[in-house]
């Protein structure tokens, strides 16, 4: 794939979330509504596109861990907060960035995480877990290698400890299972057909409603 290609020639080791929600939406998985600002003045009218409350995020391949490193902020109100955030994450970086996400806020209380591994004997792997803060305290995850078909994904689902999470939850809908098992699927895809994709790391992945929508993800890169 030609950002795969470009990425590597530029020495990246890592997609930046941008770049990987951008492959992720080449096949298909559902992703955040965003755009790439690069002023204050553009954060403000790409946050009045989307529509208000807005998230803004820290963009560029070398910045992993946004959180810990305070490069996003969420749940942003009005023009005036927007500037602010540009400004502040911009200073708090210390470093180039390729601009800052301005993104939806995706509502649900329900997070998954879906990634990709290789296995050195097996290949590419799908991967399924329990996300959000859960994912490194519990590693409630099921793995299937790649390629998939539908009934392997809805047998990852079935495995999943913690899987009740998946069905009518606190006043929420079951999760639409088979949408899940499309990212499943499209997640082995990927690394079937780009040799250079190592891992991918999908999370979360938000229930809205009863649809899965990656919110957040990394590539990491190989030769």
């Amino acid at each position: 794939m030609e950002m795969i290609t470009q990425a590597l020639k530029a020495g990246q080791r890592t997609l930046s979330e941008y770049q990987s929600k951008q492959l992720l939406s080449a096949y298909k998985i559902p992703v955040t509504r965003e755009f790439l600002a690069k002023d204050a003045k553009q954060a403000v009218e790409f946050a009045k596109k989307l529509g208000y409350p807005v998230v803004l995020k820290g963009c560029s391949p070398a910045l992993t861990h946004k959180t810990e490193r305070q490069l996003v902020a969420l749940k942003l109100r009005d023009d005036k907060e927007v500037a602010e955030a540009f400004d502040a994450i911009t200073k708090r970086a210390g470093e180039p960035m390729d601009g800052i996400l301005v993104q939806e806020m995706v509502p649900g209380s329900r997070e998954l995480v879906v990634g990709l591994t290789r296995d050195q004997q097996f290949g590419p792997c799908a991967m399924l877990g329990l996300g959000g803060i859960f994912v490194e305290v519990l590693k409630q995850v099921v793995f299937r290698i790649a390629p998939l078909e539908e009934r392997d994904a809805l047998e990852m689902m079935e495995e999943l400890p913690g899987n009740k999470i998946l069905d009518a939850f606190r006043g929420e809908p079951p999760v639409d299972r088979k949408a899940l098992a499309k990212i499943l699927i499209a997640i082995g895809n990927i690394g079937m057909e780009n040799d250079a994709v190592k891992e991918i790391d999908v999370n979360p992945l938000i229930i809205s409603g009863n649809k899965p929508v990656a919110v957040d993800a990394l590539v990491v890169l190989g030769e």
